[in-house]
């Protein structure tokens, strides 16, 4: 058989290339993403983790051990600008810096970014003081949440938790549900803005009217996310990306 001639070409994402390593119950942030980054010259690329049908300390501890497998079955010849762990309260309880060590092990990226350190510089690009919460989770899985933030800085008047334990059900929690407790968390005295915790709720059609309602900022883990990692690789978001956080941070550094 004759080989026929070819040339070889730059890689599909000419502005970015990106990588996620998401939770295997995880029904939500690849859509969201796909969303969020709608350009073609952005590259995504996801890997799953093993998680788990309820969201634990001890399944997220063994994601900790999980993690640099996930992370390498990330596509080797990409040359990966951002990679993301996309989970806000596993980065909470495995910490930042170990998920960033972690994910290093076998794949090569310039920057790693997580929901919880993505959430943090958003409220901080953003000037926020202060911040009500809300998760889907358990006290176990949620109150770790609340703590990262204050050891961050920032005051937690309120935080809300739905008590949920299996991802499943996270996932299919009705956005009008997540829509009334943000607005009623988000009327506490004091709170400058409203994190919407767990990159498997569905947030992003609620975002933009939550604001308009609360007047203040509303951050969710999956907007924070890409926002952080485009900040980080320079990438540009859609343009109807939602929130605050979007229209006036796409392009800061």
């Amino acid at each position: 058989m004759d080989h026929f001639p070819y040339t070889l070409t730059g890689p599909i994402g000419t502005t970015a290339t990106l990588g996620l390593v998401v939770l295997q119950v995880d029904e939500t942030i690849e859509q969201d993403f796909h969303r969020l980054f709608s350009g073609p010259d952005v590259a995504l690329y996801v890997s799953r983790i093993p998680s788990g049908d309820n969201l634990t300390p001890d399944t997220i501890a063994q994601m900790a051990i999980d993690l640099p497998q996930a992370a390498s079955l990330l596509p080797p010849a990409a040359a990966f600008d951002v990679i993301g762990y996309a989970c806000t309260s596993g980065t909470t309880l495995i910490g930042a810096d170990k998920v960033s060590d972690l994910v290093t092990v076998h794949a090569k990226t310039k920057a790693v970014t997580n929901p919880l350190s993505a959430s943090i510089a958003a409220f901080k690009a953003l000037n926020v003081k202060s911040i009500a919460i809300v998760s889907p989770y358990i006290a176990t899985v949620a109150t770790p949440i609340q703590a990262a933030f204050e050891d961050a800085g920032f005051d937690v008047p309120a935080t809300v938790s739905f008590g949920e334990e299996v991802e499943a059900n996270v996932a299919r929690i009705d956005p009008a549900s997540i829509h009334a407790a943000a607005l009623a968390i988000g009327k506490t005295d004091g709170v400058d803005a409203v994190f919407l915790s767990c990159t498997n709720l569905r947030t992003l059609n609620i975002i933009d009217d939550l604001e308009q309602r609360l007047g203040c900022p509303v951050v969710s883990s999956n907007q924070a996310l890409a926002w952080h990692m485009a900040q980080l690789a320079s990438a540009q978001l859609a343009q109807d990306a939602p929130g605050a956080l979007c229209k006036t941070c796409a392009h800061s550094q």
